[in-house]
């Protein structure tokens, strides 16, 4: 069975989908969830779940230790659930090409640094844009900057705000991303 690392910094909704998916399909299993924030409600849904837990913090992210300590649950994804801080270019060595994100957007277009959640919700409803959507890529040195995977598209709907867009993306997400992976690790 795959082994799967999620690192996540919010509420877990994505990682939630993650969990419950491979429950059912038994294809993998998320053998440990990383946080860089103590009360991020991923850390309750670890919790819940009986899956081990690590929190983290800037100097962690970069350290050898951590890469050791990733490397002990053979996994064979990283996965990036809701993650805000740019992966250090030793994690990106130690797992090339094993490390995938989400971003609640059609990249290119609303990527970058600051360039999440809201922030991008917002910026493409001012623009004035007439869909929007998911783009899971694979992580590189750069912020959402790696070769895209998949992506999926929603309407934007007159009338719009920034809520009920990120309604709508992250039913694509907690969809898609799943089913991504399980692709991804082949049987």
């Amino acid at each position: 069975m795959h082994s799967i690392v999620i690192f996540a910094s919010g509420r877990g909704s994505n990682a939630a989908a993650i969990i419950e998916y491979f429950k059912t399909t038994g294809k993998a299993k998320v053998a440990l969830i990383v946080s860089n924030k103590p009360g991020a409600g991923v850390i309750g849904i670890a919790e819940q779940e009986h899956i081990p837990f690590v929190i983290i913090d800037k100097n962690t992210l970069a350290e050898v230790l951590l890469v050791e300590q990733l490397k002990e649950y053979r996994p064979s994804l990283l996965v990036l659930a809701g993650f805000l801080w740019k992966i250090p270019e030793s994690l990106i060595q130690a797992f090339p090409g094993r490390i995938i994100n989400i971003h609640p957007a059609l990249l290119p277009a609303y990527g970058g640094k600051g360039m999440y959640g809201h922030n991008v919700h917002n910026a493409v409803l001012g623009a004035k844009d007439t869909e929007s959507g998911i783009t899971i890529h694979y992580v590189n040195e750069a912020y959402d900057d790696g070769n895209i995977i998949l992506q999926a598209r929603c309407a934007v709907n007159t009338g719009d705000t920034p809520d009920t867009l990120a309604d709508r993306i992250h039913k694509l997400e907690h969809y898609y991303y799943p089913r991504a992976i399980e692709f991804l690790l082949g049987e």
